[in-house]
């Protein structure tokens, strides 16, 4: 078994000021650094992705955008590998799978933005190509979102995708919990 920890799109437009911000953004992406700074330490395998915006009708994550940054607070450093990708799946099109086989990578922390998007995708899919997924659910945020006419508070739609990705597709843990398990 050998782990790595998948950071994906923690962006400077999911972030206060940015053109897409996320409940809880700024706590998120402090757990994250929590988890990274723990992978550092023990030399374990870190990938940043970044989603970069490839729709003519994007409004967010768009090229060339201060918005596409990763955040300070997990800044890659020389020697981690970032992927850029353009869908909320970080495995479609790019060489993330082929990079973890390489290392002989099984098992993914997953953590990122956003909870009902990137981090559904990324680890439904993580699971149908044979990793087994721990996402750290405080390590992850989303937003409001609208749904016949009525607004579901942000804290509701991470609780169902953490809920939903728990029933088989993740394990579900804080960021302090999976560093007490490494």
């Amino acid at each position: 078994m050998k782990r790595a920890l998948l950071l994906i799109d923690i962006q400077k437009d999911y972030f206060p000021g940015g053109r897409m911000e996320v409940a809880g953004a700024v706590d998120a992406s402090l757990a994250a650094k929590r988890l990274l700074e723990h992978f550092r330490a023990k030399a374990l395998p870190v990938v940043h992705i970044q989603h970069i915006a490839a729709r003519p009708n994007a409004t967010f994550l768009l090229p060339h955008t201060v918005g596409i940054e990763i955040h300070e607070n997990v800044s890659p450093v020389p020697g981690e590998q970032a992927v850029v990708k353009h869908f909320p799946n970080s495995f479609r099109n790019t060489d993330l799978d082929e990079h973890f086989r390489t290392l002989e990578v099984t098992d993914l922390i997953v953590c990122g933005m956003m909870s009902h998007m990137c981090i559904d995708a990324t680890t439904r899919a993580a699971f149908d190509k044979g990793y087994t997924c721990v996402v750290a659910h405080d390590a992850c945020a989303t937003r409001n979102l609208m749904f016949n006419n009525a607004e579901i508070p942000a804290a509701h739609v991470h609780g169902s995708y953490m809920a939903a990705l728990g029933a088989v597709y993740a394990k579900i843990l804080s960021a302090d919990e999976i560093i007490g398990m490494l």
